[in-house]
């Protein structure tokens, strides 16, 4: 070999070795350089009593999809691009809230080549559990419950356990309680599986533990075909001063109605304050019920959507103005459908900064990806979100809301206690 071509050698291989270094390095993406098709979405319980909620989660999917495979970048608030050879594909089915066919649609998306899942409910979740697991696949979700935490599973949640979101209502409830008494405290909650994972040993030590004198346990239909009068009567009949619950909407509008219509309320004849988890979403509820629903609590949910000034928010109407100026979706879920999809892509996004697109494994989204999450910002339509291996729940803070004069209004962040 002549010096001439020995030296061409050597600094094609330096330029190689270089090159190599630079694609992964840094935190780079290893997309490498054939086009790939990765999926995101999942079930959506489009049929049922989650049906509007599933609604505006599909869309916030599918603007933010459209989002990054239009920009090639993930949000405004953040610089890191999404590779331009790797195209999102959102795959959804309506399990109609029916565990058999969330499974039926979770092994069809699956054999698709789907390497993440999205479960629609608690109903759903139950089921979904131990599959996800044995396949080492990751989802996302719009529930929350410590059946999610204990053990750990793959389903990560944004927003806390329903137990934490009411532990931070008695929270502010007794830094405000005036009284010398021990104020007396019960469950007002929905018959279902998320209405009673709140109804747990740990949750009633916490509020005895923080004070209060536990009085009992109400449930209501999640979706009431006649007002909850007797449940209501209930609570007055035990002078309880604080009534806490899990409920959509379709159960705590027609609920408080009641109440309301009985007197009961904090600043009505029989003095009482209702709190819900989300979600029981105020942005949903106080628009619809006005000053009815004064006084009502929710933890856990976002900021309405006329706030623009918060960074998600402005981003999330943005979205809707480029793709749906004509049908623009209202209802607060499509925030989360916004969160939960970017939570997918940047869970995709991860893996790819160790493993090259068309070599992901769901193992490599679980374990590189979900689970390497931290401290991921939505825009502040949540707090920060971090996961980890055995850590599941994304939120260490909960936002409080309550409905005065009609509109909402900030109570303040409130520590997560990891009541489960």
């Amino acid at each position: 070999m002549t010096k001439f071509k020995l030296l061409f050698v050597s600094l094609l291989i330096i330029i190689l070795a270089t090159s190599t270094f630079t694609a992964c390095g840094g935190g780079d993406v290893k997309s490498g350089n054939q086009n790939v098709t990765l999926y995101v979405g999942g079930a959506f319980a489009l049929t049922g009593a989650y049906a509007e909620d599933s609604a505006a989660v599909l869309a916030g999917f599918e603007d933010y999809v459209k989002y990054v495979n239009d920009n090639k970048t993930l949000a405004p608030w953040r610089d890191i691009k999404f590779p331009k050879n790797v195209t999102l594909e959102l795959v959804w089915r309506d399990d109609e809230l029916k565990p058999e066919k969330a499974l039926t649609i979770y092994d069809e998306l699956k054999s698709k080549g789907m390497l993440l899942f999205r479960v629609s409910g608690s109903q759903t979740a139950m089921p979904l559990m131990d599959p996800l697991i044995a396949d080492n696949m990751g989802a996302t979700t719009m529930v929350s419950g410590s059946y999610l935490l204990t053990p750990p599973k793959t389903i990560f949640t944004n927003y806390p356990l329903y137990t934490d979101e009411l532990a931070a209502i008695a929270d502010w409830f007794k830094a405000n309680w005036k009284e010398t008494r021990k104020p007396r405290v019960a469950y007002l909650t929905a018959d279902s599986a998320p209405g009673r994972s709140i109804d747990i040993p740990a949750m009633e030590t916490y509020l005895v533990n923080a004070g209060f004198e536990f009085v009992g346990k109400q449930f209501v239909p999640m979706v009431p075909t006649s007002p909850p009068t007797t449940q209501l009567a209930w609570l007055k009949e035990n002078k309880v001063d604080l009534a806490l619950g899990w409920m959509i909407n379709p159960g705590s509008q027609p609920t408080i109605k009641e109440a309301v219509r009985l007197g009961m309320g904090p600043n009505l004849d029989y003095k009482i304050t209702f709190g819900f988890a989300a979600p029981a979403h105020l942005a949903v509820f106080a628009p619809a019920m006005g000053t009815t629903g004064n006084g009502v609590i929710v933890a856990g949910s976002y900021p309405p959507m006329s706030h623009n000034e918060v960074a998600g928010i402005a981003f999330c109407n943005e979205l809707q103005t480029k793709y749906r100026p004509n049908s623009k979706v209202t209802h607060i879920m499509y925030l989360h459908g916004v969160i939960e999809a970017m939570l997918q892509v940047e869970a995709l996004r991860l893996a790819m900064t160790n493993i090259a697109a068309d070599k992901l494994t769901s193992k490599d989204v679980l374990e590189k990806g979900f689970q390497s999450i931290k401290s991921f910002s939505t825009g502040d339509l949540t707090p920060p979100l971090t996961f980890g291996p055995g850590d599941p729940e994304g939120s260490d803070m909960i936002r409080l809301d309550q409905v005065q004069n009609g509109q909402v209004v900030v109570l303040g962040n409130y520590p997560v206690h990891d009541i489960y």
